[in-house]
């Protein structure tokens, strides 16, 4: 036997192991998810974003444990915000042109949206947001860009 045999026959109960230790339908592999937000209005505020794959955390995931938020300085016209390191799955994603910086989407007589406001797939909102499903997209393990188009009823 040579020495290059041995000493792969001797590392083969390590590559075993570290196989054996990922557990089973976990992905070892991450993506990342850049998000262009297209038709800002202004320059005014942040423009902020989340991902969310929990069909309950949609679209108001501020806050939430496991939810991913992303933010950018608002530039009229586009700008874009990144998601690295995400699990395959399936996600949705909304986002908030924050005009005002005050963290939250400001409305109008308690109902209509007072900022812009958009959503994954281009999703349409209809009587209130939509559904997690009409947002959702697939993610695997090759890094996705996607453009969001962000809409202001006012």
């Amino acid at each position: 036997m040579t020495r290059s045999s041995a000493l792969a026959l001797a590392l083969l109960p390590l590559g075993t192991a570290l196989v054996a230790a990922t557990p089973a339908g976990v992905s070892r592999h991450t993506a990342t998810i850049t998000v262009t937000a297209t038709d800002l209005r202004n320059a005014k505020g942040m423009v902020l974003a989340c991902l969310t794959s929990e069909e309950a955390n949609f679209p108001k995931c501020r806050g939430v444990p496991g939810v991913r938020g992303a933010k950018a300085r608002a530039i009229e016209g586009s700008v874009k915000l990144t998601f690295t390191d995400v699990p395959a799955g399936r996600y949705a994603i909304a986002i908030l042109h924050d005009e005002n910086a005050n963290g939250k989407a400001d409305r109008m007589l308690g109902m209509m949206p007072k900022e812009g406001f958009g959503f994954s797939r281009d999703a349409k909102v209809r009587m209130g947001p939509p559904e997690f499903g009409d947002a959702a997209f697939d993610v695997g393990t090759a890094d996705k860009s996607m453009a969001i188009k962000v809409r202001y009823m006012l």
